[in-house]
């Protein structure tokens, strides 16, 4: 199982953070120690002093693939949920001042988290789901497929071209405006649509 991630497929987000706009998919991967266990507590690692929080929703890919055609891709996922790509933002930003690989603010243990998974055929329109994420029962990020960069079907497309997918990879799709610090105490719970299906209390 591969955990594939795209960055910066929100406009709204790149800008935030004083990135480009991309003209193509970023992708970035995490390992699978990174996936945190169902309903355990996240503890917030000790080599961070400014972890953030990404809410983004979460492909489950259904088939095996590769050079997966535009016309075919949405035969490749058959599922979809929320997920929290945590970013040590410090360890990151000095990273990229030096030119280095950034794994390590990415792809630490825990750092990737998936809700439960809604058959896809449950929304009638995949380019208008609506998402979101509460901090401490604050919404802090809200998100819509309209808004993506690039559309799932893209994305199985161009990740296809580089690598192939497995059934049980897992895609994160990229996260909107509105991502910031989280701290021990912090409870984040994610919605799609109406429906809760990811709680994740900082310890």
């Amino acid at each position: 199982m591969k955990i594939i991630c795209i960055g910066r497929n929100y406009a709204e987000h790149a800008k935030e953070l004083g990135n480009d706009i991309p003209d193509e998919p970023v992708i970035f991967m995490k390992p699978k120690s990174a996936l945190q266990k169902a309903n355990s507590a996240f503890i917030y690692p000790e080599f961070s002093n400014d972890l953030h929080y990404e809410c983004e929703l979460v492909l489950r890919v259904s088939k095996n693939g590769a050079a997966i055609p535009f016309s075919k891709a949405a035969t490749y996922y058959d599922a979809v949920s929320v997920g929290y790509d945590f970013t040590a933002r410090d360890i990151q930003e000095d990273c990229k001042k030096k030119g280095l690989p950034w794994e390590k603010a990415k792809a630490f243990d825990q750092s990737a988290a998936v809700g439960q998974f809604i058959d896809i055929k449950e929304f009638p329109a995949i380019n208008n789901i609506n998402f979101k994420l509460l901090k401490n029962g604050t919404a802090v990020q809200v998100g819509n497929t309209a808004n993506m960069l690039f559309c799932f079907n893209t994305l199985i497309t161009h990740i296809s071209r580089y690598f192939t997918l497995n059934i049980g990879d897992l895609i994160f799709t990229g996260t909107p405006a509105g991502v910031g610090e989280c701290l021990p105490g912090d409870v984040l719970d994610g919605y799609l649509e109406d429906k809760k299906l990811l709680s994740v209390t900082l310890k």
